[in-house]
């Protein structure tokens, strides 16, 4: 499957400026590094797009490093990244250049945008060193997807392609190893296939098997924020968004976090006890953040310190 147009859907979402920030040697004082995750149809570096965003946080902040992730050697192949690289080769990739990273030695916050907030998740849970303190997940898919209304960035027919794999094939064996989207395909109709044949998302909720050191992982975390856009045209059902989802057997009533049992599960529980869960909604569509909101309600979780 070939990508045919890289247009510039994300343009008119959260992204507030037109230069790219580059990245200092070092944290400014007690100020965490932060680690940025793109979602489908972005990269790290386009400058209308998370290089605006890192030029943002670095003159609200004063930190001097934000880092960016690019899956892979180029833009192109970080790009693609997004759609067909399997997310469990893409976060043990992320897992060893963080670990690599001195600047990120004493902790860093991280940001992940759509897709990247879930990915950014598993590396909580799977790599604990360096320690991330903040996740923040902006319209993350926590309990995956069940509809994909709109492709960006892809032509219509390539778009309408993928709608059909993930409609009538996304537990088939090499769907799961080649279109990222059907790993956290989540079929309420069939909760069975599901947990069997999901490749990722199944995994990290503990949805298989209880996966203990994810919990402990997971709780070792400061604050867990996830933010729901409540227009949300993309992102079916956005409940997800909060870790919520269909109940089981249909796809029209939606179950409580804290009646599932991955709420249990992942120890989002105990999370919740210790008061490191907070939930955020904002008017809008998929991503589309002003930046007077971001500045109010994100930067002053990435200036606090344990």
């Amino acid at each position: 499957m070939r990508l045919v147009n890289c247009a510039v859907y994300l343009i008119s979402c959260l992204y507030f400026g037109h230069a790219k920030a580059e990245s200092g040697n070092s944290s400014n004082g007690n100020v965490l590094p932060v680690v940025l995750w793109h979602g489908m149809g972005d990269t790290c570096c386009f400058p209308f797009s998370l290089g605006s965003i890192k030029k943002l946080i670095m003159e609200q902040t004063n930190v001097s490093y934000v880092r960016s992730l690019e899956i892979g050697a180029n833009i192109v192949l970080d790009y693609e990244s997004g759609f067909f690289i399997h997310p469990n080769k893409q976060v043990d990739y992320v897992c060893k250049q963080l670990a690599q990273d001195e600047q990120l030695s004493n902790g860093y916050n991280a940001i992940g945008f759509s897709q990247g907030a879930q990915f950014l998740r598993a590396v909580a849970q799977r790599c604990p060193v360096p320690r991330m303190r903040t996740l923040i997940s902006l319209g993350g898919q926590h309990q995956g997807v069940f509809g994909l209304p709109k492709c960006p960035t892809l032509s219509v027919s390539s778009c309408e392609h993928i709608t059909r794999l993930l409609n009538y094939a996304a537990y088939e064996k090499w769907v799961q190893n080649d279109l990222v989207q059907a790993t956290y395909w989540h079929d309420p109709l069939d909760e069975s296939s599901y947990r069997l044949k999901s490749s990722f998302l199944a995994d990290i909720n503990n949805e298989l098997y209880v996966n203990e050191r994810y919990a402990e992982n997971l709780n070792k975390l400061t604050r867990f924020v996830m933010v729901k856009f409540l227009n949300d045209t993309i992102v079916q059902p956005k409940e997800t968004q909060w870790f919520e989802f269909y109940a089981p057997g249909q796809d029209k009533t939606i179950l409580p976090l804290n009646q599932s049992k991955v709420f249990n599960n992942l120890g989002l529980e105990l999370m919740n006890l210790r008061g490191k869960l907070q939930f955020l909604s904002i008017e809008g569509d998929h991503l589309a953040i002003p930046k007077e909101w971001f500045v109010k309600h994100l930067v002053p979780l990435l200036l606090e310190s344990d």
